[in-house]
């Protein structure tokens, strides 16, 4: 086979750096190793040897400050890409969700000083993605990869962030509060039900003309990288996020390809999401069909879930909307974890929030409403929407939480939302309303 030797020249855009690094092509394949310099690289702040340090990078007292900096012409692909695929400022034929994945490139990201090199970015989101990009605005959510390009620079091999292989920075799309997101993952967390962790930052970006200030954000954390570890006994487990007619569990909707496979992915065995949909929909549901459940879906764990979401009406979910969920294999059930929160605490717009009695769910949505109809469940259910109300989501508390937040990220909200204080108000005002209707619900 024939070989060709060649090298390659950098120069890097911090400083005057050159280095070189020999690679080989051949008629095949092609494979360019670049050498990069990484100054700022330490075992406790890059490395994949340590845990996640939770206190540094999701602090409950801090606004974090981050800056990103892209080669030139990096942000003209990423919006090119963004063009070709969503048509202009709507989605061909009518299409509602994303169905691409947006490019990555290499970015250099500075956080207190210290740079983290060769950082894959991209854009992320369904209904912020889209609305961004109508709206013309830079704000844009964003998901964050360490070593994204590790086979392209191996001096970045196993990059981390603070332990952390992954981040998605959410825009607060829609928000006027910013604190919808981290509040709802927060309350699931505390009432027993996994979620990821979520902290406020500002976010500056240099897209070749200097920096700028893109506003602020909520870092989330990603399920399939630290969540499982953090937060389950065994993070070995297979782990889904489900999208699509198939993520409703409906008769007649199953499809693999949109139970898309986020770990164990060599392995290839959908058996437990495959025996979820066809004891769900069994044409028997008696004692029998509830342990079969039970074998394989953690239920108990379930009606935690959804009373939390009933209670604080988080509309953009199961119930109403084919995605926003991970089911996670642990121990040989399923369980589910929530994502994407910055649609709760409020009635619905799209569609209006499930009501806590779930009478009007149908048979299209059966991991509710083939559950709740079980007289056992239904009381189970009924027993956390009473505890959750009265010793979770109460006045005193989230007023308290709402409070906190609000004077944490004050400064910076209100540059960006003239409706800051309002949208706060507006969420303890929605604590009296749901405890009402709790009431009304349990009487």
């Amino acid at each position: 086979m024939k070989k060709l030797k060649i090298f390659i020249i950098l120069h890097l855009f911090l400083g005057a750096t050159f280095a070189c690094r020999e690679s080989t092509i051949d008629e095949n394949d092609i494979i360019i190793e670049k050498e990069i310099d990484t100054p700022d690289w330490t075992e406790n702040t890059h490395s994949n040897a340590v845990e996640p340090n939770y206190e540094v990078v999701f602090p409950e007292d801090q606004v974090l400050q981050l800056y990103i900096t892209l080669d030139d012409g990096d942000w003209s692909k990423m919006q090119n890409d963004l063009a070709s695929n969503l048509g202009g400022n709507h989605f061909p034929g009518g299409r509602t969700d994303i169905d691409f994945d947006p490019i990555w490139v290499a970015a250099s990201l500075v956080y207190e000083g210290t740079e983290w090199y060769k950082v894959g970015i991209r854009y992320k989101g369904n209904s912020s993605l889209k609305g961004t990009y109508s709206s013309n605005s830079d704000k844009y959510s964003f998901k964050l990869d360490f070593d994204e390009f590790e086979d392209e620079y191996p001096d970045i091999k196993n990059q981390r962030f603070f332990g952390f292989k992954q981040l998605n920075l959410n825009n607060n799309y829609d928000d006027d509060s910013f604190v919808r997101e981290k509040t709802a993952s927060d309350l699931f967390r505390s009432f027993g039900v996994p979620s990821a962790r979520t902290t406020f930052c500002q976010v500056y970006i240099d897209k070749g003309n200097g920096s700028e200030y893109l506003g602020l954000y909520t870092i989330v954390e990603e399920v399939d990288d630290t969540v499982l570890d953090a937060q389950f006994e065994n993070g070995e487990g297979n782990l889904y996020k489900p999208d699509g007619d198939a993520a409703t569990f409906a008769s007649g909707t199953y499809n693999q390809s949109e139970m898309e496979i986020k770990t164990n992915e060599e392995s290839s065995d959908y058996s437990d999401v495959r025996a979820l949909y066809e004891i769900i929909n069994a044409t028997t549901r008696d004692e029998g069909w509830q342990e079969e459940l039970e074998n394989i879906f953690d239920v108990d764990h379930f009606l935690k879930y959804l009373a939390v979401n009933t209670v604080i009406q988080n509309w953009d979910t199961y119930g109403n909307m084919t995605h926003n969920f991970y089911l996670y294999n642990h121990n040989g059930k399923l369980v589910w974890i929530p994502w994407d929160n910055n649609e709760a605490f409020q009635e619905g717009k799209m569609q209006g929030a499930l009501s806590l009695g779930l009478t009007e769910v149908e048979d299209f949505w059966p991991l509710i409403r083939y559950i709740i109809d079980v007289p056992s469940y239904e009381e189970q259910y009924q027993a956390y929407v009473k505890d959750f109300s009265e010793n979770y989501f109460t006045h005193e508390n989230m007023q308290n939480i709402y409070m906190n937040h609000s004077m944490l990220i004050q400064e910076y909200a209100q540059s960006e939302s003239w409706n800051f204080e309002g949208a706060i108000n507006e969420l303890v005002q929605h604590v009296s309303e749901r405890t009402e209707a709790v009431n009304q619900y349990l009487k």
